[in-house]
């Protein structure tokens, strides 16, 4: 039986530029590539669960577009259902920016559109497929107050609830103590506790504020390094995988929608983080959101060491 995964979140139109360096103010550089591919955290997540094996849900809103149509394309390609996808006649799909440098490293520049709204009571319309997940997931791309309706009706049906507080933001306390498990970088972590992860020391100290917080674990993604996973009076780091980076979009969600699935399929914790980890590795090895999110036999053979 396929674990049952929920994704809430935000659809981006993709215009990916890649160079040696991101450009001086005045300058004009001459760029290497240019890719245009479907993005935004919420869709990139709900791909990663779905290619990982899980049903998958996912709600959020577009504009009446050719970009919305790709996005609702590939949902049918992928098998996720798309009832509760919204398309609003008067504001456009989102569109994002990222910019690539030689390092692999990315910066992006976001414009939400359509995704910021996304209302309350449009969520509650999705009550019975978030009522009946395994795993809730959520990031902040769209209003909080969206999230936070999605997370009020999976708390009242005991569906586990992933918040991935992305991008960087402060948070109303009220809406972290509903997630089981929160799952921040190092700026996310630092804005939310104030607390520079910089080794495992700082990451402890971190993940333990948020543990005040309410949140039941807690579980630091460091990127190259792996991810610290924290609860109550137990910690560990869990590394990475060795990759050779190519664009590091979409690493973090490959990370938080195997996560998801894999919490849905009933896996320990420390096998999901795993598996994750793998994911979010794999997912940094090619170009663009979509065709770097990885495939279940993939995520098996690398976590595997085969």
């Amino acid at each position: 039986m396929k674990g049952k995964v929920v994704v809430v979140g935000s659809f981006m139109m993709d215009l990916v530029v890649k160079a040696e360096r991101r450009p001086k103010t005045g300058e004009t550089l001459v760029g290497e590539s240019f890719g245009m591919y479907i993005g935004g955290k919420g869709n990139n997540q709900a791909i990663a669960a779905a290619r990982f094996g899980s049903q998958v849900h996912m709600i959020g809103k577009l504009g009446q577009d050719s970009f919305a149509d790709q996005f609702l394309d590939n949902h049918k390609l992928e098998g996720i259902n798309s009832d509760f996808i919204i398309q609003d006649p008067n504001v456009g799909t989102g569109v994002a920016n990222p910019f690539i440098d030689v390092n692999a490293d990315n910066s992006i520049i976001i414009i939400p559109r359509a995704n910021m709204t996304l209302t309350p009571n449009a969520v509650s319309l999705a009550e019975k497929p978030i009522a009946e997940a395994d795993v809730l997931l959520l990031q902040l791309e769209i209003p909080i107050e969206a999230s936070k309706r999605a997370a009020e009706i999976a708390k009242a049906n005991g569906t586990i609830i992933i918040l991935n507080p992305a991008p960087a933001q402060e948070i109303p306390n009220d809406f972290i103590q509903l997630a089981d498990i929160l799952t921040p970088n190092e700026v996310e972590t630092e804005m939310l506790t104030g607390i520079p992860v910089t080794d495992e020391k700082s990451a402890k100290k971190a993940s333990q504020s948020l543990i005040e917080k309410g949140v039941k674990i807690v579980i630091l993604t460091l990127g190259g390094r792996g991810a610290f996973v924290a609860a109550e009076g137990k910690s560990q780091m869990i590394p990475a995988f060795n990759v050779t980076p190519v664009d590091t979009t979409a690493a973090g969600d490959s990370f938080c929608g195997v996560l998801a699935a894999s919490l849905a399929e009933g896996l320990d914790l420390d096998i999901a983080v795993k598996y994750a980890n793998a994911a979010g590795g794999l997912a940094v090895t090619k170009m663009g959101a979509e065709p770097s999110l990885p495939l279940l036999k993939d995520i098996l053979k690398l976590s595997n060491g085969s």
